[in-house]
């Protein structure tokens, strides 16, 4: 990493003010797990119409000591299974990644099978803040009666889902505003982080955040000349993006872009949306949403309440 790299993202935050950088779209995973990732994004090309080299493809470590020089004071570990099994293993990773990593926020995920509550709650009561559900990759339908009971733990305690349910950047089975706008329907607490702004679809997922006051969408990725290319952010849906700023969440998608770090810090100055937007988008939106009590967006007591999920010792291999 450069000095020169780091002293720009870090001026972007100092002349806004701001302690540092909130970051909700991260990834950290076993390093079996991110060397099949990057795999993938290597042989992208064709999906995209664009190559997609990995920017910063290095050790664990030197990736957080990036996010930290850059002045990132909490980020994220998103992490996603691709079949069943696989997720309370990830989940057991992440803890321990959360542990050793005090600024990155506790982070797990799920997969419609029949112990998904079982471990979904689990992770809720060891401290996950945040959860990360791939509609795209994990190739589910997430209205599956098998994630139902989860979706109603993680809106009662008041957990956010960063959900990747958008088409971007190739579409699948179940991706689009249609599977997730049935989920909320059921769950209107649910505080649902729409990874990407919902790309390409940004209007339909616009109009959820404006429907559920639970939703909130993340930048991954939006607004940079590499997205603008395939998948340009309507002009004219910008004042819809400046009325919804107490909801919009600074995503990077770091290490996985094939960009440098600050290419998104500039994208959004691109906007003209002004500093106090910026202000709210890369730090008190996220502290505001991630400090929440329990059942703020509902009619839980303000204490919260635990939801209570009998324990089992977790066995489960992941591959």
């Amino acid at each position: 990493m450069s000095a020169a790299e780091a002293e720009e993202v870090r001026s972007f935050w100092q002349e806004l003010g701001l302690p540092g950088l909130i970051d909700v779209h991260t990834h950290f995973m076993p390093d079996r797990v991110m060397d099949k990732v990057w795999a993938y994004f290597d042989s992208a090309g064709p999906l995209t119409g664009q190559p997609w080299p990995i920017t910063y493809r290095d050790a664990e470590q030197q990736r957080v000591d990036r996010l930290r020089e850059f002045g990132v004071r909490a980020f994220t570990s998103m992490l996603y299974p691709h079949k069943p099994g696989m997720a309370a293993w990830l989940n057991a990773w992440s803890a321990d990644f959360a542990a050793r990593t005090p600024d990155c926020l506790h982070t797990a995920t799920l997969y419609p099978e029949p112990d998904a509550v079982r471990y979904v709650g689990e992770a809720v009561e060891r401290g996950a803040k945040v959860f990360k559900a791939h509609v795209q990759v994990g190739a589910y339908d997430p209205t599956d009666p098998l994630l139902d009971g989860v979706w109603g733990l993680l809106a009662e305690t008041g957990t956010p889902v960063v959900t990747h349910c958008g088409s971007g950047p190739a579409p699948g089975k179940h991706t689009g505003p249609g599977p997730i706008a049935a989920v909320l329907a059921r769950h209107p607490r649910l505080r649902l982080v729409v990874a990407h702004l919902g790309l390409p679809e940004y209007g339909d997922f616009l109009d959820l955040a404006e429907r559920y006051e639970g939703v909130h969408l993340d930048t991954t990725m939006v607004f940079t000349p590499f997205t603008e290319r395939t998948a340009p952010f309507p002009v004219e849906e910008r004042p819809r993006l400046r009325a919804l700023g107490d909801r919009v969440l600074f995503g990077s998608d770091y290490p996985n872009i094939p960009y440098p770090y600050v290419d998104a810090l500039r994208a959004l100055t691109t906007l003209e949306l002004g500093d106090d937007w910026l202000r709210a988008v890369c730090h008190r939106n996220a502290e505001r949403l991630f400090s929440a009590p329990p059942g703020a967006l509902g009619d839980l007591a303000q204490q919260g309440q635990q939801v209570r999920v009998e324990r089992r010792c977790c066995r489960d291999e992941g591959g």
